[in-house]
């Protein structure tokens, strides 16, 4: 399926122009299966990786199911809509992009034996609504926990069973450390309003070299940038700091300037006046006595002459991303022209300015700041390769944190919340496509089993037996298969739980693609193949029958 060096292709395409009724939806539930076929080993703490190469030649190493999916090529509309649903699902809560894969492949397949007996999709259709809305009243009432959230070794608990199935598991408790700062030095609190943008202001920088161990958390902001002059100082505490967002250097002209210069003195008159500007800006600045000057734009010679005299680093190009998280950072404001700088402006907030090596780049570094609500996670590893995979895995624990603080509720992990719904809605089944829904939850505990090589006929008969003897209506069963053993643990001595958002936001994606991709009788190629005789347009037509007139 991989391999010579192009972009992992899986071929699921039509052989007609136009397809429709029930061939059309069996194609589709095909589609499906392959989909969820591709990434089923990838679940689970014993997920095997998938190596992917793309068109470039580089390569991708990962079990992360979206990072998968975004790197196959494929060309069946119905795969590509699966393919769709890994990315809302990490966009929207940033884990559980397997998972919601291997859900909508098995509910569609569960679907199959329906439409063979001919019964119509909106029948089935109108089971899967009900049962998902019955889901959803399980998990939001008794199947669900509150958490504590001042809790902090409950919420780490929580992001550890997250990162357990990963790369990064080896390192989990670093990890946990680096996410939950992460998340409480970006969150904030306003009009009774909670806000934690992770893609903002908690960059991830990523330097090959040195071993994970060394992986930290900044409480600032690091860029890879060196000061504009060789002797400016490169070490300051507790530095005064202006944020610009304009150029220290003469505006230019634009071509339809146009400048005659007759004698010599006409250009040491324009030189002049250059400086006069540039000189002007530099004034305005030093006035306010800061230690450094952070740009979006450039600094000219004269300018950096005219700073290092009065003491001033200065670091040009910053990225507008980057000068944001300074702001939030260090407390300055970002002021657009040098005549509206004001005391207010200066941020005062951090401890430390630096410049330090790393291999062959200079980094600066602006940390320790007092009360910063941005900040950055540095890591390093042995590879690009190990990093990327990394970065992955950490913007997975991220994200799960902050679901735990914008939504504190948590289910048991491992299989057990996907046993327990199921067990629910066997329970109210009255009709075939409503107890074959409930059936295909199962494929989580199985793929679990299934991916720790033990016998999952008889683990699964187990399990079903541990929830079946379940009594208590109000409290979730918590048995649940250990992915790395295979035996029957109880999630609450394991301590493996996960956050309710992200269970809510998988099933509810998985079974609307599924009725989404059910809805579906008729598939219509706009594409023209070779032999296809060409359609001619309403307007062809007639310029057809004028030229036969004549």
């Amino acid at each position: 399926m991989f391999g010579g060096g192009r972009a992992p292709i899986l071929v699921l395409s039509q052989n007609t122009k136009r397809e429709s009724g029930r061939k059309v939806q069996l194609e589709n539930i095909n589609a499906g299966k392959q989909i969820a076929d591709v990434i089923r080993t990838c679940l689970g703490p014993q997920a095997m990786l998938k190596m992917l190469m793309d068109p470039m030649g580089g390569i991708v190493m990962t079990n992360d199911g979206n990072a998968i999916l975004r790197e196959i090529t494929v060309q069946h509309p119905a795969a590509k809509s699966m393919i769709e649903i890994a990315r809302t699902q990490d966009e929207e809560v940033g884990d559980g992009t397997t998972s919601v894969i291997v859900l909508a492949g098995e509910m569609l397949a569960a679907a199959e034996q329906f439409l063979e007996q001919q019964i119509h999709p909106t029948i089935i259709i109108r089971q899967y609504r009900q049962a998902l809305e019955d889901m959803v009243q399980f998990l939001e009432g008794p199947l669900s926990v509150p958490l504590d959230r001042s809790d902090k070794n409950a919420i780490a608990e929580v992001v550890k069973g997250c990162i357990g199935t990963k790369f990064l598991s080896k390192w989990s408790d670093l990890a946990v450390n680096i996410a939950l700062d992460a998340v409480n030095t970006v969150l904030l609190e306003e009009n009774g309003r909670t806000e934690v943008d992770i893609k903002r202001y908690a960059k991830v920088e990523k330097i090959p070299g040195g071993s994970v161990e060394e992986s930290r958390i900044l409480r600032g902001v690091m860029l890879n940038k060196d000061v504009t002059h060789p002797k400016m100082k490169r070490h300051i505490k507790n530095p005064r700091i202006i944020l610009l967002d304009c150029a220290l250097e003469y505006k230019k002209g634009e071509s339809q300037t146009n400048v005659e210069i007759s004698t010599e003195t006409d250009f040491t008159k324009l030189l002049e006046l250059e400086e006069e500007h540039v000189k002007r800006q530099c004034d305005e600045i030093i006035a306010l006595k800061p230690d450094v000057v952070f740009t979006e734009k450039g600094v000219s010679d004269i300018a950096q002459h005219f700073l290092l005299k009065a003491g001033i680093t200065a670091i040009r190009r910053v990225r507008k991303s980057d000068n944001n998280r300074i702001a939030r950072a260090c407390g300055a404001v970002i002021v657009n022209r040098t005549e509206e700088l004001q005391e207010s402006d200066v941020g005062t907030g951090a401890g430390v300015f630096e410049i330090k090596k790393f291999g062959d780049e200079y980094f600066c570094f602006v940390d320790e700041c007092k009360n910063p609500k941005a900040c950055t996670i540095l890591l390093r590893g042995a590879s690009k390769d190990i990093l990327n995979e990394i970065e992955r895995n950490l913007q997975d624990a991220l994200q799960v944190a902050r679901n735990i603080i914008l939504s504190p509720r948590l289910v048991p992990g491992g299989g057990a919340i996907e046993m327990a719904v199921a067990q629910r809605l066997m329970q109210k089944a009255t009709h075939g496509p409503y107890r074959a829904l409930a059936h295909a939850l199962e494929i989580i505990p199985r793929t679990l089993a299934q991916n720790c090589g033990a016998n999952t006929i008889r683990t699964l008969t187990a399990l079903r037996a541990k929830h079946a003897n379940h009594t208590d209506a109000d409290k979730p069963c918590t048995w649940g298969i250990d992915g790395e053993t295979g035996e029957l643990v109880d999630m609450k001595v394991k301590g493996l739980w996960e956050p309710l958002s992200v269970k809510l936001q998988t099933y509810k994606t998985a079974v609307e693609t599924a009725i989404l991709l059910l809805r579906i009788d008729d598939i219509v190629s706009g594409s023209k193949k070779k032999g296809d005789k060409e359609v001619p347009t309403p307007s062809q037509m007639q310029q057809q029958e004028a030229q036969g007139a004549d």
